[in-house]
């Protein structure tokens, strides 16, 4: 298999396994979700993979975007520049959704095993999957108004159709975090163990699924998500719009410094 910068990938049986390994926190960029979609890809393409579990090493399983990291900003503009397309006026953020819309285009079922916070974008990630597995421990926050900031990740459809939409504007609009025990009640997790079985457990449920008909599994869930990865790329276009025109304000930056500072934002509303 294709050996990749910050993720690891294998296959055990008809399971193909993909673990970040950004610890602790698992900040994503453009990179790190195009080589996600990229290792999907590579398993659609193997008849031997039937299901996959998404995983990550470390404390989070993903933290969203670090909007304070100078350096991996730079990287994603640099990376954004070498594509050469008319997207790239959009810039980074645009790219990191066009990648992000690669994974709700892969074709065969996917567990994630949430064993620690899956916040911001790291929430959307975690929602691309058609499972989640989970512990106590973990916390789900689409923390982004508490930035500034408009949700992203194509959350603004994945999650009302996965939590019902009173629930998710509760997300949205509290910037609360959610614990494994009510994600579990609201259907924001399938499975709910204790946290050094999040992985083992996944991985037996993509077991359970690659139990089954690898043409009828492609078939049944081509159907279940028909639309899906189109709603979720017209969703980021509105998304990033959004994102974008608050990116330029006083209280998106005061939202992250005070994020940063682990305080209450000081909001004026400008």
């Amino acid at each position: 298999m294709t050996t990749y910068k910050d993720i690891g990938v294998e296959k055990v049986g008809h399971v193909g396994t993909i673990e970040i390994r950004r610890p602790p926190l698992n900040f994503f960029d453009i990179s790190l979700i195009n080589q996600i979609a990229d290792a999907l890809d590579a398993f659609d393409r193997d008849i031997e993979i039937r299901a996959s579990v998404l995983s990550a090493q470390g404390k989070a399983f993903c933290a969203g975007a670090n909007f304070q990291d100078p350096a991996r900003q730079a990287q994603e503009a640099r990376e954004a520049e070498k594509k050469g397309d008319p997207a790239d006026s959009l810039g980074p953020i645009n790219h990191l959704y066009i990648q992000a819309v690669r994974i709700f285009r892969a074709k065969k079922p996917i567990v994630a095993a949430v064993q620690g916070a899956a916040i911001g974008g790291g929430l959307g990630l975690a929602v691309s999957a058609d499972f989640r597995v989970t512990c106590p421990e973990a916390r789900f926050s689409a923390n982004f108004t508490k930035l500034g900031f408009h949700p992203g990740f194509g959350l603004t459809v994945t999650l009302p159709e996965l939590i019902g939409k009173n629930n998710a504007e509760l997300m949205f609009y509290t910037s609360r975090r959610v614990t494994g025990e009510e994600a579990l009640k609201w259907g924001l997790a399938n499975e709910l163990v204790p946290q050094n079985q999040v992985k083992s457990a996944a991985m037996k449920l993509a077991g359970e699924i690659a139990e089954c008909s690898p043409l009828g599994l492609l078939s049944t869930r081509a159907t279940m998500r028909a639309g899906l990865a189109d709603r979720v790329m017209a969703a980021t276009n509105h998304e990033l719009a959004e994102q974008t025109r608050l990116r330029a304000t006083e209280d998106f930056k005061e939202g992250v410094k005070a994020t940063e500072e682990r305080r209450v934002a000081n909001f004026k509303g400008r």
